[in-house]
């Protein structure tokens, strides 16, 4: 590994900074190295003193939990026992949040938002050219109408029922001065509105003549085409309806990646590097085609007054960086010790970024001259404040303006969820996004009060108590700090892909939450729950959710315990092989092939959208029944084999699987999801990124 500035950098991270990122920047070597260099030495000490102050404060809770096991549980008393031990910190004094250059995206427009695996070059267009959608295609190909499309070609009588869905929703949208857009005819003179205001512009390429509308702040598109087989056959010529649909993307380095190494890294910062510069592109096989994918261009039109308007033509990007836990052995400090992946990904993401910031992208990301990174898995305000000095450090080595670099907090810890007024003061400046994350929040809610008591079954958890109060308190709690106007605030995902049905009738909820964005799985998605926004005006609720008050502590804080309850065996044999079918199906891949996001059969083959978040539960409730005597170790053991003849089968037609229960010994991924289990109660905060990258290296190792 050679020396920079005393650090041992590998050689393929040497190559990819000093060869394809600093050149284009201009910037020299060993300024760049030298700075790197102060960073780490200021910062990685500060880095695993938080990580010892976790562990800490983890001791202490799970003595005072074992003192009372058993006992009924008094939230009051945990309540003055997690501000004794600071766990808890004084609410600040109200304060509005100082964001400033913020993109319209995030701070005044509410619509989908995707994230994606940054080490998948191919899901990374999808998702960023994901900003337009064909309604009529996401309505034809998923099961948005009730049903699935019949096999073989199109369907006239399925594509008929598509049409009038599509102008029932510009009924709704973009109402006619009179009549309905399925009573439109060739609008040779023009289509009045009810609201003229409405009309945004028109582009004309040959035969398709489109014409942009305006609702809730998203456009519209609307395609006239006769030379189109649906246009040729439509009383007024519309060939699709395209929506403005992923307003944002985060390409992630975090939970739907496996990067355990300096091959790994590299791989991810080069996808993001070329998404700053524009000059991305993935080519792959399609139905014995050769098909080359790159980000689309912007979209201009002609407006009423004979201006010109251009919109973007893909999503703005936010980076997820990894959280403070983990190392990465892709740079070694002087001391030999590897450095906190957070800080480095903070580094040269953010150096990435100079190519936007600086416009030597052939497109913009941020119009507004910011770079926008999601900072996950932070544990209360102390980590959001050592995050925000982080990012001074950074902005200080590239020469940037204090608060260039954007946050987003994710709210999916329980100390910071029981804090978030304080951590949203922490990064006040910076602060563009806040949103939910159930699965890693009730993860860690189970690891937190992993002593306390057996926990009730996974599938009831979402009923509980605290998890209403903490859906509540975020948007509650944003509002109140001033991020209308200026910040994100965002619920979770739908992990459904094919079941879009039901995302169109669960998810409309989001928006009347007052959140702006909300998370989902593809492309399609994204268009799809785009009419949820076109339904609610979130912007307008807003006022009167902020004049409700804010959701206490005392719901927040009431664990979601199994007290006093019984399960029968076969009960309890369920929930066992629920747990360990997701766990297995999602380790496997993870381990083995280094997938870290796909779609992953449930036990009862439904296809979910699976990261790391969702093992984090599985694995840390089997641990928690396990600690308290619900289940015994045999039991785990049955379960985990039998679902590895599950899982295997399920992954049958995979010529790159490698079968776990014919020889579970020898099974690498096998083995790692008994660690997770059994060794469940010893992982900081219940993470299982420590023992994924274990077993994931080992593989990588035999290759």
């Amino acid at each position: 590994m050679p020396d920079r500035a005393g650090l041992q950098v590998a050689d393929e991270l040497t190559s990819f900074v000093e060869i394809e990122v600093l050149p284009g920047l201009g910037l020299a070597p060993e300024d760049f190295w030298q700075g790197a260099a102060d960073i780490l030495d200021r910062f990685a000490p500060k880095n695993r003193a938080l990580l010892d102050t976790r562990d800490e404060l983890q001791a202490v809770i799970d003595d005072w939990w074992s003192a009372r096991r058993g006992q009924p549980l008094d939230v009051a008393e945990q309540t003055a026992f997690l501000q004794q031990i600071g766990y808890l910190v004084d609410a600040p004094a109200p304060f509005q949040v100082g964001t400033q250059n913020v993109d319209a995206e995030v701070a005044t427009l509410a619509g989908p938002q995707l994230v994606v695996p940054s080490l998948n070059a191919r899901f990374v267009l999808n998702a960023a050219n994901a900003r337009w959608g064909s309604l009529y295609d996401a309505l034809y190909g998923t099961d948005a109408l009730g049903d699935l499309p019949p096999p073989g070609g199109y369907d006239q009588a399925r594509g008929a029922r598509v049409v009038a869905q599509a102008k029932a929703f510009l009924d709704e949208a973009v109402p006619l001065a009179g009549g309905s857009w399925a009573d439109l005819r060739e609008p040779s003179g023009g289509i009045e509105l009810k609201d003229p205001s409405q009309y945004a512009g028109q582009r004309d390429e040959g035969a398709r003549h489109i014409r942009l509308f305006r609702h809730n702040g998203l456009h519209i598109e609307v395609v006239f085409d006769r030379s189109h087989p649906v246009g040729a056959t439509d009383p007024s010529g519309i060939a699709d309806v395209v929506l403005e649909a992923a307003l944002s993307t985060i390409v992630d380095l975090e939970d739907s990646v496996a990067a355990v190494d300096a091959e790994d890294k590299v791989a991810a910062y080069r996808n993001w590097l070329g998404l700053m510069t524009g000059a991305l592109s993935e080519t792959f096989d399609k139905g014995g085609r050769a098909m080359t994918r790159t980000l689309n261009a912007d979209r201009t039109y002609q407006t009423p007054g004979g201006g010109e308007l251009s919109l973007p033509g893909r999503s703005l990007l936010f980076v997820r960086n990894v959280g403070h836990l983990m190392t990465t052995p892709a740079i070694h400090l002087a001391d030999g010790s590897e450095a906190p992946e957070g800080i480095v990904d903070a580094i040269l993401t953010s150096l990435i970024g100079l190519y936007d910031l600086r416009r030597l992208g052939r497109y913009r990301n941020s119009r507004e001259g910011s770079i926008y990174i999601v900072k996950p898995k932070m544990h209360g305000p102390a980590e959001a404040a050592f995050t925000s000095a982080l990012f001074d450090a950074v902005e200080d080595l590239l020469g940037l303006p204090r608060h260039t670099i954007k946050v987003g907090v994710m709210d999916e810890e329980r100390r910071t969820s029981a804090n978030l007024a304080a951590c949203i003061a922490a990064v006040k400046d910076r602060i563009v996004f806040i949103n939910t994350g159930f699965l890693d929040r009730t993860g860690d809610e189970i690891h937190t009060a992993m002593q306390a008591g057996p926990m009730i079954r996974k599938g009831e958890i979402k009923g509980s108590k605290w998890i209403a109060a903490y859906e509540a308190r975020n948007v509650a709690i944003g509002l109140a700090c001033g991020l209308n106007g200026r910040a994100q605030i965002g619920k979770g995902m739908w992990a459904a892909p094919d079941r879009m049905a039901e995302m169109l009738e669960q998810k409309a909820a989001h928006p009347r939450t007052g959140a702006n964005t909300a998370w989902v799985p593809s492309p399609t998605a994204a268009t799809l729950h785009a009419l949820h926004y076109h339904q609610t005006d979130v912007f307008a609720l807003r006022d009167e959710i902020a004049s409700r008050p804010v959701p206490g502590l005392e719901d927040l804080l009431t664990l979601p315990l199994a007290q006093g309850r019984n399960w029968t065996e076969a009960e309890v044999v369920q929930e066992l092989e629920n747990n360990a079918q997701g766990l297995l199906g999602y380790v496997v891949r993870w381990v083995d092939q280094g997938v870290g996001c796909s779609k992953v059969p449930d036990i009862h083959d439904v296809g979910l959208m699976e990261d790391r978040a969702t093992l984090r539960i599985s694995s840390q409730h089997m641990a928690n029944w396990l600690l308290h005597g619900v289940c015994t170790r045999d039991q785990v053991e049955a379960a985990l084999l039998k679902m590895a003849a599950k899982v295997d089968a399920q992954n049958a037609g995979d010529p790159l699987y490698t079968p776990m229960a014919s020889d579970p010994d020898r099974s690498l991924a096998f083995q790692a999801a008994r660690a997770l289990v059994f060794e469940g109660v010893e992982q900081p905060n219940g993470y299982t990124e420590p023992l994924l990258h274990a077993f994931r290296l080992r593989v990588k190792g035999e290759a």
